[in-house]
């Protein structure tokens, strides 16, 4: 993994904790429950015989439902450490994505097997953004055919498949052939590992854009300008509420930085160790 990709997607992380959003005032307020206090001083990461644990002051940190928290890889619980230690009075949990990544996998919620997220992930590629491309307007499927179809043809080529793109609102005909070489690339990964490449392709809509951010062929702020391609076209047109359309290209750039990091992190168990030792 590049310390480029770290650098940057690090970076997303942390513009979008920073950010501090001024919403307009309406006359009705909704309450909801304030986040829970700060409670703890210092974070750290402790080496054991089971791997990579986070302590907050003395107390070891623990999922949602009360396992200990345990990583493989130490960069994942460094990241872990370092959210935590980022939050400022309250814990923002809702902004703390390679924990949540991590606690969902720890805990598996839903019980999910390796089997069932490839299959999730494979039902994923019919319906993806990028395969549906409308000619009716000009300009529109220009910017489709320039952005789109390089990231399609490129994703051929990878997996040696053979997506097409469909013109109107019937999902193109994917054949089994293709499907199989998908699920071989996915089970690859290990069943933790996949929970990140779930939550990229629910943030892009697309396994393609999540393949090629993640394979780094694409820039965290690439992929998704990418996948709200007809969005900002539209809004050339209707104009932008700049709070709220900038809010939500922040939230996605955050919520894929932390799943291309959980990911990678996932694949290089040993990477600080091994980086110590040479």
């Amino acid at each position: 993994m590049s310390s480029t990709l770290i650098t940057n997607t690090m970076r997303m992380l942390r513009i979008s904790s920073s950010i501090k959003w001024h919403m307009p005032t309406f006359a009705a307020v909704r309450r909801y429950a304030a986040p829970p206090k700060r409670f703890y001083k210092t974070t750290n990461v402790l080496c054991t015989d089971a791997g990579y644990e986070v302590t907050l002051d003395h107390r070891k940190l623990k999922t949602p439902n009360g396992a200990l928290f345990t990583v493989k890889s130490e960069p994942l619980a460094i990241a872990v450490a370092t959210e935590f230690d980022g939050q400022k009075d309250h814990i923002e949990r809702s902004r703390m994505h390679i924990s949540a990544l991590c606690f969902t996998a720890l805990d598996n919620p839903n019980k999910l097997t390796k089997l069932d997220m490839v299959n999730y992930l494979l039902n994923f590629v019919a319906t993806d953004t990028v395969l549906f491309q409308y000619d009716d307007e000009k300009d529109l499927h220009e910017l489709q055919r320039n952005e789109w179809d390089p990231l399609i043809a490129w994703f051929n080529q990878r997996f040696e498949t053979n997506l097409q793109k469909t013109m109107n609102i019937t999902p193109p005909q994917v054949s089994d052939e293709d499907k199989m070489k998908i699920a071989k690339h996915l089970q690859s990964y290990s069943l933790e590992t996949l929970h990140g490449f779930i939550f990229a392709v629910d943030t892009l809509k697309s396994i393609v854009l999540a393949c090629a951010v993640i394979d780094q062929k694409i820039t965290v702020e690439r992929a998704v300008a990418l996948s709200r391609l007809e969005e900002e076209y539209q809004l050339k047109f209707w104009g932008r509420v700049e709070w709220a359309h900038d809010f939500s290209q922040e939230e996605l750039q955050a919520r894929l930085a932390a799943a291309v990091l959980f990911v990678h992190f996932n694949c290089s168990e040993n990477f600080v160790k091994e980086k110590s030792i040479l």
